[in-house]
């Protein structure tokens, strides 16, 4: 009810939908793995192709989409996983650190297979972005706090992904936490009055620990992330 108040205080928001489905078709078709341009330049790319509020609604379709294929993708790995083996584990999307704690050396990280042929460190960071620095207007055009609930779930993913999932921490996977960490704030701050922080994130806040960031195309160590701390800095504002 407050985020319909705020639409309505507001005015009317003109959208088109046939705009968004072209943005979305281009967006998935031209970038991703096999584009020829390093994940960096399509970001940029896709940002700026995302523009007003049809891009917008398009950007949060696809973070929708990407945290709603991980979250079956997760599901079939551990149907499988039991099938295969008997042994059962627990499929949370509001905590998916326990799951992976306890059977990541089973699991295959869900992002980089995504079934709609989105890719994390491009169509879907793009997004991120483009959501964080127009939050505002993610406030005046959607309910934000499924979106919002998303956006965690991609970063419990990614933080996982490297713990537990054999996920390599390069420049591109480091940017796309740090783009969802600064989203999550923005898109809280616009909200005004935010859910409480997700159990993962408040999990990872009480850490401390640098993980090796690496440059993408080689083994060279380029840097280091530490998520709690990136996490406190960026969140508990």
């Amino acid at each position: 009810m407050r985020w319909l108040q705020r639409v309505l205080g507001r005015g009317h928001v003109e959208l088109d939908p046939s705009r968004q489905e072209a943005l979305l078709r281009e967006v998935r078709h031209r970038f991703g793995a096999g584009a020829q341009v390093r994940f960096p330049e399509q970001v940029e790319a896709v940002t700026r192709l995302l523009g007003g509020d049809d891009g917008l609604l398009v950007a949060a379709g696809i973070v929708r989409e990407a945290a709603e294929q991980a979250h079956a993708e997760l599901l079939a790995q551990a149907y499988d996983l039991h099938q295969r083996t008997g042994y059962r584990v627990v499929v949370d999307r509001r905590n998916y650190r326990p799951l992976w704690q306890e059977a990541g050396p089973h699991l295959r990280w869900p992002l980089f297979a995504l079934p709609g042929g989105l890719h994390p460190y491009a169509q879907v960071a793009a997004a991120v972005t483009v959501l964080g620095t127009r939050a505002d207007r993610v406030v005046a055009t959607s309910d934000p706090l499924p979106l919002l609930a998303h956006l965690f779930e991609l970063l419990d993913l990614t933080v996982a992904g490297w713990e537990y999932g054999r996920v390599r921490v390069d420049t591109d996977a480091a940017t796309l936490a740090a783009r969802l960490i600064t989203t999550c704030r923005q898109i809280r701050e616009a909200v005004g009055d935010p859910p409480p922080l997700p159990p993962p994130v408040r999990e990872l806040m009480r850490r401390n620990h640098t993980l090796d960031v690496h440059d993408p195309a080689g083994p060279y160590l380029v840097g280091g992330f530490n998520p709690g701390a990136e996490m406190r800095a960026g969140l508990l504002v």
